[in-house]
């Protein structure tokens, strides 16, 4: 489904300025790409002058904190937004950064569709792309009970894994530990996706790599932002 161009605006323009308002900092450009039952948007050029001095520091976890923060303050207000924009249900909404790309995302999920509605290219072996996903994530984690794949755009593909955490990770986040978990996540799964034949079956080269996880579903996304 195509956003018309006047809502297009409308909602690159709400992002900025909230984003802008909470952070002190928006985006200078934004791309939101909208395929149930995903919408994506890509945040470029996004980052304070004070979160630059923190990573030249080496304090880049301090940073992610932050940020984590304020988006849980603010995802709230930014679904509802939403929603009535573009006339749709967004279920939840997920966030990462590309620090070092001065990048980020932020992923929404609606409860309608799955891999079957949404194309994907001929080109592209579509199972071993799969197989290659639940190889990377078995290294971190487990093999994923189930795994679907989102080819969203040119730019944009989503890997959907649900089942994938282990006994470790279910008694960290019981016991109050999800964020330090996360934080320790991160670097690891876009390792995990660097070190993979993702481009070798894409025939694309990866520019920036985002991940997050529905703890309470275990469910973890990977976005992939391509040349």
């Amino acid at each position: 489904m195509k956003i018309e161009a006047e809502t297009y605006s409308e909602m690159v323009r709400y992002v900025g300025k909230l984003l802008r308002d909470h952070f002190g900092k928006g985006p200078t450009s934004i791309y939101i790409t909208y395929k149930q039952p995903f919408i994506t948007i890509h945040l470029r050029d996004f980052m304070a002058p004070m979160e630059r001095v923190l990573i030249e520091r080496n304090e880049i976890n301090r940073v992610e904190e932050t940020r984590d923060l304020i988006m849980e303050n603010i995802l709230p207000i930014m679904k509802a937004s939403l929603n009535e924009m573009i006339s749709v249900e967004i279920d939840k909404l997920y966030f990462n950064w590309s620090l070092e790309d001065q990048a980020g995302m932020i992923l929404g999920v609606m409860n309608s569709g799955d891999e079957s509605s949404v194309p994907w290219p001929d080109e592209v072996d579509k199972e071993a792309f799969r197989q290659e996903v639940n190889l990377l994530t078995k290294k971190g984690q487990k093999t994923p009970e189930k795994t679907e794949l989102y080819w969203l755009s040119d730019r944009t593909i989503v890997a959907k894994r649900q089942g994938i955490l282990v006994r470790i990770e279910k008694e960290l986040i019981s016991n109050g530990y999800a964020e330090e978990l996360v934080l320790t996540k991160r670097p690891m799964e876009k390792q995990l996706v660097r070190e993979a034949r993702l481009e070798e079956i894409m025939k694309k080269k990866i520019q920036e790599i985002f991940v997050d996880w529905d703890f309470d579903e275990d469910i973890g996304y990977i976005v992939l932002v391509t040349d």
